[in-house]
């Protein structure tokens, strides 16, 4: 206790140095319910929709978020133990027992954050356990500010004008966010063909229109990360040996470029053929160079990487001619970075927020025959035969829909017990 003259006066429970703590307390919570409201609206925005609204701003936000909570567990702890300490004793019990509440449900949030994250040995799968502890992870901060609201109206006096600037600085930021989000930074440095028939006459092209840069299609490493048995089984495929480090195709595109430029001066031609075997090249726009080197170029050996499949966003039709819209992915935060610790981090994103990583890369269609046909069916237009307006090629999507392994075939000698309902569960069962 205190004494001035004669009347004993409590000592303040928040000190000048407790109060420095308060604010920085309160700043970091103040950006982190900023954060969480952007982070909450596009998640209700894509349950009200159906439709993923995350993008690539989004995955810094959620980066922000999981640094922000980390950041306030230390000051939080520290600042809630003293404060307690302090004002145990007082004569306002509700005050101090809101306060207990208090103090117990930011504890409760940050630690559920913690579970979310999959931080360290403690990787929460459960999908019932997950979904349980994210519920709880988004009602005990509203549940701690409506307990602070009452502990402040059970203590001291509380200060309007401090409380208006720390909503108008929310409001500010989540404007700020709002803004950010509509930026889409993949169209910043992007290159765009001299022509929109570029992609002609294969019928692939980008979402974009842009060409996509050689580099974001060919991160296989990446996916070895997490996916080394799918990538073994990639490695030794005839996806990655579709381009030119396979030497029957090599030697069927020298001669089909050398005829084009003959024809026509140009290697426009050669394209049919890229949109489904060579796809890097392509859609970097090193292909149509004529003196792009098909052996020695980064991207000759690319094939049809794990990106190029999972980046495709829609199947046009099943007329085969690779009759599909690529966009380049997004990815989390670092993906690409050389430095470990900043890989280790979009590591972790990846574990704290998969949602997004499948949404990106594996959508309903990659499970459907339809997604095969635009490969594994082909015609040969008059641009390739320059007397012909349709040729056919190979064509193994229709030759399955009438199989009797599609259980589609009418004329079919061969039914098995149940029919395969997509490709892959004969070529690609891994």
């Amino acid at each position: 206790m205190a004494k001035v003259g004669s009347v004993s006066t409590p000592a303040p429970v928040v000190t000048p140095r407790l109060r420095k703590l308060l604010y920085l307390v309160l700043a970091l919570v103040a950006l982190l319910f900023a954060n969480a409201a952007y982070l909450g609206a596009v998640t209700f925005l894509e349950w009200w929709t159906g439709h993923s609204h995350q993008n690539y701003f989004y995955q810094y936000m959620f980066l922000g978020h999981l640094a922000l909570g980390l950041l306030l567990i230390l000051p939080y702890l520290v600042f809630g133990l003293l404060h307690m300490r302090a004002a145990r004793h007082r004569r306002k019990r509700r005050a101090v027992r809101i306060g207990y509440l208090l103090f117990g449900a930011g504890v409760g949030t940050l630690l559920t954050g913690l579970l979310l994250t999959r931080m360290g040995g403690f990787d929460l799968r459960h999908p019932v356990a997950r979904q349980s502890i994210y519920w709880a992870h988004i009602a005990l901060p509203l549940a701690a500010a409506y307990l602070y609201w009452l502990h402040r109206l059970a203590g001291t006096k509380i200060k309007w004008k401090i409380g208006v600037a720390y909503g108008a600085t929310l409001a500010v930021a989540l404007l700020a966010m709002v803004w950010m989000h509509l930026e889409d930074p993949r169209a910043w440095f992007a290159k765009r063909p001299d022509s929109p028939d570029y992609f002609q006459p294969s019928l692939a092209s980008t979402e974009s229109g842009d060409f996509i840069p050689g580099h974001k299609l060919m991160n296989d490493a990446y996916c070895k990360k997490c996916h080394a048995d799918v990538h073994a089984a990639w490695s030794d495929s005839v996806h990655h040996f579709s381009s030119f480090n396979n030497p029957a195709y090599l030697a069927s595109i020298v001669e089909t470029r050398e005829k084009a430029m003959e024809r026509t001066g140009s290697v426009q031609a050669s394209r049919w053929c890229a949109g489904c075997h060579d796809p890097v090249p392509f859609f970097s726009g090193e292909f149509s160079d004529p003196d792009y080197d098909l052996v020695n170029h980064p991207t000759a050996s690319a094939g049809i990487t794990c990106t190029v499949c999972h980046a495709i966003s829609h199947v046009n039709s099943v007329r085969g001619n690779a009759d599909y819209k690529i966009q380049e992915p997004l990815h989390y935060p670092f993906a690409f970075s050389k430095n470990p610790f900043l890989s280790a981090l979009s590591d972790q994103l990846i574990k704290a927020n998969p949602t997004f990583h499948k949404q990106t890369f594996l959508k309903p269609f990659h499970k459907t025959e339809e997604f095969c046909s635009v490969c594994h069916k082909v015609h040969l237009p008059r641009e390739v035969t320059d007397y012909r307006d349709f040729l056919r090629g190979q064509n193994h999507y229709d030759a399955y829909l009438t199989s009797g392994v599609s259980g589609h075939g009418s004329r079919s000698f061969y039914y098995p017990p149940q029919a395969k309902t997509n490709c892959n569960q004969c070529h690609m069962p891994f």
